[in-house]
């Protein structure tokens, strides 16, 4: 299932259990794929809608410090907790002992001992990531 029809379907299930922060989530990254679309002129792919979510992520982010700064606690609960519900959304992260151990098997498969070889080892290790 594409992200977008998943989307549609957890907002649509949100309104009908009555999940307010959760409608409220969903129908700003609703909004925010809807104006990239016009804006782009096309249908958005998954991947362009991988990058806006997690361009709201950074928001909320941004926002969490910000509100930790000045002392605004509750307002730092509610933008975890909608970062939570964007996070679901993403693809799983690669651990950083997963991408080590890839990165380790691409120098060996190319045999790269200077920096150099750096072009050949990421042409290995970007396709598993």
């Amino acid at each position: 299932m594409m992200l977008l029809e998943q989307i549609e379907k957890d907002y649509i299930n949100a309104m009908k259990t009555k999940n307010d922060s959760v409608v409220s989530v969903l129908r700003m990254v609703k909004s925010a794929l809807q104006n990239e679309k016009i804006k782009a002129g096309k249908e958005l792919s998954n991947n362009d809608a991988i990058k806006i979510i997690q361009r709201e992520i950074k928001q909320r982010k941004d926002s969490i410090e910000n509100y930790q700064a000045g002392g605004r606690i509750e307002l730092v609960k509610q933008e975890q907790s909608e970062m939570e519900i964007l996070e679901k959304y993403l693809p799983e992260q690669l651990s950083d002992k997963e991408l080590t151990q890839i990165v380790r098997s691409a120098i060996q498969e190319v045999g790269a001992t200077a920096i150099s070889d750096l072009g050949k080892v990421m042409g290995k290790v970007m396709p598993q990531v």
